[in-house]
């Protein structure tokens, strides 16, 4: 029997052992030396369990070793950093319905693990949405407390805030969090967040429009260290005060989603862009109140900017778009420390669709000084659809055709 934590030599000597030895049950070394026993496979010791896990090569041979105890199920949960619980309807089942993480017999579950060079990510597939999720986080959560991305992407809202708060109590470690279309979620979850997951750096609540700003402002006052956040559709949430809070919590942000806000203005915009400016993805697509103002302080105060959605935006004017063009000499002429004008550089994707009061000289303008910005075929990345007014506008490759060759090369775009 084994007892007590092994040291590195003796867990490598355990490893080799078992690694040369194929048939004897007590992995003795071949050349008969002293090579430390086990009694039975269930006496692995956990450090030796992760590192066989981390070279099968059979994922299915991962379910059968975490169906053949406790100790081996509480391993796996152990090295297990990043869990995807998917209820999508298409997904592929590729193996048979097993109950491994959970006692409740009337979750239908598969797992699958995969194997990373230094950690293990689990993902759990729900069978035909069976509105299980919530209760499923909440058994699997004390499990798994080395999570460090967690998805819970769902089509049919199912989670609650007693699953989050689980979350919460027990994966402090968490960094990435995916609650998207969780549309039954309160502020009670973002509190639980703010308390037990400070070291958070991307938040995905889209579709949650039941948070308010009260609630996000209080999140961004505890988890400073967020660089993505997506708060598509969070009416509620997402307000002028709400990112002014951002602009003074979260100041290494990078990327931000605020489509379909539509309470936002200028005075919120403007803030972001003067607190956060390491940004580099913006959507305000349907943000209907933003106007010139908002484009010139973010062209003026975050020169990384590389992706900009300005969908719906009808406000917009050439103002707008002659300030993105000249933001772009400005760098050019390195009035911005640590900005280096080469063609990659500022704005790789623009979404101006349905700003109608733009013309061709202004936009043509930033098509110009953004070279990574394409109107040409496959490869869209100024987008204009709904501006009949700028068909005319054409990127470098319409005028060299040999550079519409590299275009069709995919793009690596933030």
């Amino acid at each position: 029997m084994v007892s007590g934590r092994p040291g590195n030599g003796e867990l490598d000597s355990w490893f080799n052992s078992l690694m040369l030895s194929t048939t004897s049950e007590r992995g003795q070394a071949e050349n008969g030396g002293g090579m430390p026993t086990l009694s039975g496979w269930k006496d692995l010791p956990m450090e030796l369990l992760m590192r066989i896990m981390s070279i099968v090569g059979d994922e299915r041979m991962v379910i059968v070793a975490s169906g053949v105890c406790t100790g081996w199920r509480d391993a796996l949960g152990w090295g297990v950093t990043n869990l995807s619980l998917s209820c999508e309807k298409d997904d592929v089942l590729p193996y048979p319905f097993l109950n491994v993480f959970t006692s409740e017999s009337n979750l239908s579950s598969i797992v699958k693990l995969t194997k990373g060079p230094c950690d293990v990510a689990l993902v759990v597939y729900l069978d035909k949405c069976k509105q299980n999720m919530n209760n499923l986080m909440i058994s699997l959560a004390p499990k798994f407390t080395k999570l460090q991305v967690l998805t819970l992407r769902q089509n049919k809202a199912q989670l609650e805030d007693s699953a989050v708060e689980a979350v919460a109590n027990y994966c402090h470690d968490l960094r990435e969090l995916d609650l998207s279309r969780s549309f039954g979620l309160s502020d009670r979850s973002l509190y639980a967040l703010a308390h037990g997951c400070p070291r958070l750096t991307k938040l995905n609540i889209s579709g949650c429009s039941n948070f308010s700003d009260t609630a996000l402002i209080y999140l961004t006052c505890r988890c400073k260290n967020l660089k993505y956040l997506n708060l598509c559709g969070c009416v509620k949430a997402a307000t002028d005060r709400a990112l002014q809070a951002i602009s003074q919590n979260c100041g290494q942000l990078q990327s931000l989603n605020l489509g379909w806000c539509e309470d936002i203005t200028d005075k919120g915009v403007t803030s972001l862009a003067s607190g956060c400016p390491d940004l580099r993805a913006l959507d305000l697509c349907g943000c209907i109140f933003i106007t010139d103002e908002s484009v010139v302080a973010l062209a003026n105060g975050c020169p990384h900017l590389r992706s900009l959605g300005l969908y719906f935006c009808q406000n917009i004017t050439d103002r707008a778009m002659y300030s993105l063009a000249n933001s772009r000499v400005k760098s050019k002429r390195g009035r911005w420390d640590k900005v280096k004008a080469k063609e990659e550089d500022g704005l790789v994707n623009l979404n101006i669709s349905q700003c109608t009061a733009l013309t061709p000289p202004a936009v043509q303008a930033v098509c110009d000084s953004f070279p990574a910005l394409h109107t040409c075929p496959d490869r869209h990345s100024l987008i204009i659809s709904g501006c009949l007014s700028l068909t005319s506008v054409h990127c470098a490759c319409a005028l060299h055709p040999h550079r519409a060759g590299r275009a069709l090369m995919p793009s690596h775009a933030y």
